[in-house]
């Protein structure tokens, strides 16, 4: 038998998160990919950073309220991959995980502000970088999809948690300037695949792509209230927030420009471990090269 150090496995994922950590040990599993908080050096600025932990995330940020709330506009610049980051995916599946921060960034942002595109004037401006993408293991994923199967073939309807192998994990860091390039919120930010709220996919992209939406959900909601986005009760999604999240038409237009959220398809797609290169058409054809090139300046 395989003996797990439990002291460990709790060290392992973010203080938040003891609760599902001990779930993942009672069922005699490490449950939880760890993510290094890593820093490119691309941000304007680190200083003033403080830890601000979620359950499941880690986060090193900092935000001027006041500024950030007085902001009407904002326009976001294509998020990159920081020097070695995520080097063993491919091409295609790099622009699927960046493009999906984006997508899911422009659809946070615009339950309060105004976005416009990358080429317009706003008062502030994001940029962020992906520093660190360890791949999903496929082999381990289609295992998980196997063993869970197998409760619902023999009629009895328990959710098996995904075997604790071959987690991916995603670390992203990002700011959001003024009109005078002055850093006004900054996030570092860190989050491991787990056991329970991670589907396995059979895709080496596919955890990083799910944790795209969980980055840009809490970088999104720190420039909308202008404080942490931990700690808090979730609120609700706008009807126009919904929508989009279905495959719907974005609330601004300049969100057109990252597609359209794969929506039902893509959670169907999800839930049997199809990969997201299948089902998410990423940029917008038009706009696709002129993004990359963007983002590499």
């Amino acid at each position: 038998m395989v003996e797990i150090d439990v002291a460990a496995v709790v060290r392992s994922c973010t203080p938040g998160a003891v609760r599902l950590t001990m779930l993942c040990a009672a069922l005699g599993l490490s449950g939880c990919a760890t993510a290094p908080m890593t820093q490119s050096g691309a941000l304007a600025s680190y200083q003033s950073l403080a830890e601000s932990n979620g359950v499941l995330a880690k986060s090193l940020l900092n935000v001027d309220k006041d500024n950030v709330l007085a902001a009407q506009t904002v326009r976001i610049m294509p998020t990159s991959f920081s020097g070695e980051a995520g080097a063993v995916l491919t091409e295609q599946q790099r622009q699927l995980v960046a493009n999906a921060v984006d997508r899911a960034l422009c659809l946070n942002l615009s339950e309060r502000l105004t976005v416009v595109a990358p080429n317009q004037r706003a008062d502030l401006t994001t940029r962020t970088f992906i520093t660190q993408a360890t791949p999903t293991d496929p082999v381990a994923a289609g295992a998980s999809k196997v063993v869970s199967a197998v409760p619902g073939a023999l009629g009895v309807p328990v959710p098996v948690p995904r075997l604790p192998i071959g987690l991916g994990s995603l670390s992203v860091e990002a700011e959001a300037l003024d009109r005078k390039g002055r850093q006004q919120a900054a996030m570092v930010w860190a989050r491991g695949a787990n056991s329970f709220t991670n589907s396995p996919v059979l895709s080496q992209a596919g955890d990083a792509y799910d944790l795209a939406s969980s980055f840009s959900a809490d970088f999104g909601q720190m420039l909308v209230t202008g404080e942490t986005p931990f700690g808090k009760a979730p609120k609700l999604p706008s009807i126009a927030r919904i929508g989009a999240a279905l495959g719907g038409k974005p609330k601004n237009a300049a969100c057109e420009a990252f597609g359209r959220d794969p929506g039902v398809i893509g959670m169907v797609a999800n839930r049997l471990g199809a990969p997201p290169e299948w089902v998410d058409k990423g940029a917008a054809a038009k706009d696709a090269q002129a993004s990359t090139q963007m983002a590499k300046q």
